[in-house]
């Protein structure tokens, strides 16, 4: 029996799942693994599709959202304006 690697790229096919998948990441996951979900849906979204919105290239997309890099702000922000996301900052609850 062949089995395929879960990719959850391929399920971020809509505005709302990735918005759902990105909020849950940044709600409980450290640096690596929200810098690893930008890239999945960068991925499911099309690398050159965003390295065409982003002015950045493929490769340089790729190692930016890579496991282990340490992308600069600039390239986040840059990367989230071409998923179609933004930032919003809510006062924390207790």
């Amino acid at each position: 029996m062949n089995t395929s690697k879960f990719d959850i790229a391929d399920y971020l096919d809509s505005n709302e799942m990735i918005a759902e998948y990105l909020n849950s990441v940044l709600e409980e996951g450290n640096d690596s693994e929200i810098i690893a979900a930008i890239g999945n849906i960068a991925k499911a979204i099309g690398m050159s599709k965003i390295a065409e919105e982003t002015g950045l290239s493929r490769p340089s997309l790729y190692k930016a959202l890579s496991e282990g890099a340490k992308p600069q702000f600039a390239t986040i922000m840059k990367v989230l304006k071409a998923i179609g996301g933004q930032i919003n900052i809510n006062p924390a609850t207790a």
